[in-house]
């Protein structure tokens, strides 16, 4: 399941069967938007939820099967749920009955695996009130919050709420901006935008504008033009940006046309910083000129699209990276959130692209494991700078010259 463009806090709910997960939605929503029935194993499939909650903003709560579940079957779909945690910004554990057991404690050495914040809900109050006792138990055990409810009653909905909104770390919610520190009142940015196969028909890419919405929301002005433009323009104009941002794909036709004293960076460079893992991806990437002859590259796309005959991430940046190093490397390439086959061990370099349908909290959590095990990670736009010898200037915006070694090319 992607996440995609829904950038919205994720709340996944967990719990046995039958312990009330999809009645708890409806409650918590004051809609029907899950199927609810008596028997056990209605929810066979994570399924997202959108409602918003008063006083905060949208959120997105994933419905998820019970960890209980029995048979071949039962277990795919609990592999299916736990996929959820890469996702997730919250987890409500939900139990009946004062069952709590090894299953919900494996639970919770997951959440607290991946760093999500989360809390208990003892559901069902109506027929059997939580004991005191083992609400006092977990807390001190997982120190966490164990409330009682029940959705018949809805007594505690204002608890349930205010706890959801203390616990949403303020990164899943809060709107970064990508230039705030870069850019101030009034200055003038310079976008160079090609329009290629790849652009979607009468628009831009997502990436360009999520950058000309920043711009404008930091009160500054975005030009926008395309690269047999750029010269022209500068000329006629007389106009100095405080910064330009190209496509990595014109990395060089772009330095060219820029004077060196305006700085310069790309599109794909931007969401590096802003949701990507910058500062692993600076150590990463220089470790391309480490490559040999068989290594495997492990290419990550955020999402799924018609692949074209010149696709960046498919084509270029394989024949790219071949060309640069002179090796003979072999490209796996996963869209979306699909399953990495084989170890992550098994690859020399793992490249992602910008993210810009991802969250950040999808693409370190997608990085993680190759970041755990020492295989170094970069990102599509500083990889493409990198191969095209102008990896110092694309970052320089970014990295003081005394804060890292830009002196291996």
């Amino acid at each position: 399941m992607n996440k995609g463009k829904e950038n919205k806090p994720h709340i996944g709910i967990y719990g046995r069967r039958n312990v009330g997960k999809s009645s708890l939605i409806n409650n918590i929503s004051g809609q029907e938007i899950a199927i609810v029935a008596d028997f056990k194993g209605t929810t066979t499939d994570p399924v997202k939820r959108s409602f918003e909650i008063t006083g905060f903003g949208p959120v997105i709560l994933i419905d998820t099967a019970g960890i209980d579940d029995e048979g071949e079957v039962g277990k795919l779909r609990v592999q299916k749920s736990l996929k959820t945690l890469k996702e997730i910004d919250l987890a409500i554990l939900v139990i009946s009955e004062n069952i709590f057991d090894v299953e919900e404690e494996n639970l919770i050495d997951q959440f607290k695996k991946e760093g999500i914040p989360f809390f208990i809900i003892h559901n069902k109050s109506d027929l059997v009130k939580l004991n005191k006792d083992l609400q006092k138990k977990i807390q001190e055990k997982f120190n966490c919050p164990v409330i009682d409810y029940s959705v018949e009653t809805n007594g505690n909905i204002e608890v349930l709420l205010n706890t959801i909104k203390e616990l949403l770390p303020e990164s899943s919610w809060k709107i970064t901006s990508l230039l705030g520190d870069l850019i101030s009142y009034g200055d003038i940015v310079l976008l160079i935008t090609p329009i290629d196969i790849e652009a979607p028909q009468g628009r831009l890419i997502l990436p360009q504008i999520q950058t000309i919405r920043d711009i404008l929301d930091n009160d500054c002005v975005a030009i926008v033009l395309k690269e047999r433009e750029v010269d022209s323009f500068l000329k006629k104009t007389g106009i100095k940006p405080k910064l330009a941002i190209t496509d990595s794909q014109i990395f060089l036709k772009a330095a060219a046309s820029i004077p060196r004293d305006i700085p310069l960076t790309g599109f794909s460079v931007l969401l590096a910083r802003y949701k990507g893992d910058f500062d692993n991806y600076l150590i990463g990437t220089p470790k391309i000129n480490d490559l040999k002859d068989g290594d495997k590259i492990l290419i990550l796309e955020s999402c799924s699209h018609h692949v074209s005959c010149d696709d960046i991430g498919r084509v270029k940046i394989p024949r790219w990276l071949s060309n640069y190093t002179g090796k003979s490397l072999e490209y796996i390439v996963i869209a979306g959130l699909d399953e990495i086959p084989g170890k992550i061990t098994d690859y020399a370099l793992v490249v992602q692209c910008g993210g810009c349908v991802l969250t950040r909290k999808q693409v370190i959590s997608r990085l993680k494991p190759a970041v755990e095990a020492g295989v170094p990670v970069t990102n599509y736009g500083m990889l493409i700078a990198f191969v095209q010898g102008i990896y110092d200037r694309a970052i320089e915006p970014f990295v003081k010259s005394n804060d890292a070694d830009l002196n291996y090319l």
